[in-house]
């Protein structure tokens, strides 16, 4: 205690020491710094170019992967639409090296089901007001706007029998998203009451197709080909979802998918990797989880064209 009457708190014992150490380590560590930032830089992709920062320059890339989640429409792409909506993904990689996560809007699920003989645009528009009932009967903790967002009288052919006739009526149900559509078919394969016609049931086409998939189709896009967005046609994503240099939004509309024809039968630099395992095996015995532990991993990187592995 001091003459002021506190208390002086004791420094601990080894303040000095740690000091000591940290000066002493403080060169291997620089040195530790400058090893890793060595071998990371062995993974930095290649700088964008001005074209793409300025969104002057198509994007032209191949496409390895689509899937999709579920976010709120994009104002400015579909201004008409609110609510959530599917917003598809498309990831690969740039003939320069660059990855990319291609949003995709305004794609809406659908299935078919066939017309009744005798239905009028004044039926279609009273099935169309009693299936959303239902559907928002079955669906009350989901904030959609507007669950079936329209029913369209089509023409089409179905592939089983054969059929003299070319064509048949049919109604395309567009609903707000890709889960909706096995929900919607559920009420309709039960039945459904319709003004004028009484209770229908129906036969459901191409419900069961997946979203992703039918995407493709719809688009003529295939596993692992290019695509092309563009100049003045995407934009910048204000939130990044991924760790993509090139990360955009753009109407599905807009893509242009290249069939694998000459420039566009290459492959794009892909970095692969493989890794391989080895167990404490026991002699005579294939080994099994339960008994052989994993003692070693080993992994490799490969640049898609290159010989020699990028990282190992």
């Amino acid at each position: 205690m001091n003459r002021n009457g506190t208390t002086r708190k004791r420094p601990p014992i080894n303040a000095t020491a740690t000091a000591l150490i940290t000066c002493e380590d403080e060169e291997n560590l620089n040195k530790e710094r400058q090893v890793l930032t060595s071998r990371l830089s062995k993974w930095a992709r290649p700088k964008l170019s001005d074209g793409y920062v300025s969104q002057s320059q198509s994007i032209i890339f191949q496409q390895l992967e689509i899937d999709y989640v579920i976010g709120e429409t994009h104002k400015e792409l579909l201004p008409d639409r609110s609510g959530p909506a599917a917003i598809l993904r498309i990831f690969g990689v740039t003939g320069e090296g660059h990855s990319v996560c291609c949003l995709v809007h305004g794609f809406e699920p659908y299935f078919y089901v066939s017309c009744p003989p005798g239905m009028n645009p004044d039926d279609i528009s009273h099935f169309h007001h009693n299936l959303e009932g239902m559907m928002r009967e079955v669906n009350r903790n989901t904030k959609v706007p507007k669950f079936v967002r329209r029913i369209e009288l089509v023409h089409k052919r179905s592939i089983m029998y054969y059929q003299q006739q070319q064509s048949h009526p049919f109604l395309k149900i567009v609903v707000a998203l890709p889960t909706m559509v096995a929900g919607c078919r559920g009420i309709l394969d039960k039945g459904i009451q319709i003004d004028g016609l009484g209770m229908r049931s129906f036969l459901t086409y191409e419900s069961n197709v997946l979203f992703a998939l039918r995407f493709m189709i719809d688009c003529n896009v295939v596993g692992g080909n290019w695509i092309e967005v563009p100049a003045g046609k995407y934009r910048k994503t204000s939130k990044s979802l991924s760790n993509c240099q090139l990360e955009f939004d753009c109407l599905y509309s807009e893509l242009i998918s290249h069939a694998a024809e000459g420039e566009f039968s290459k492959m794009a630099p892909f970095r692969i990797l493989s890794f391989d395992i080895e167990c404490a095996g026991r002699k005579g015995h294939f080994p099994e989880p339960t008994h052989d532990p994993v003692i070693q991993v080993a992994n490799l990187v490969t640049l898609q064209g290159e010989d020699q592995p990028f990282c190992s």
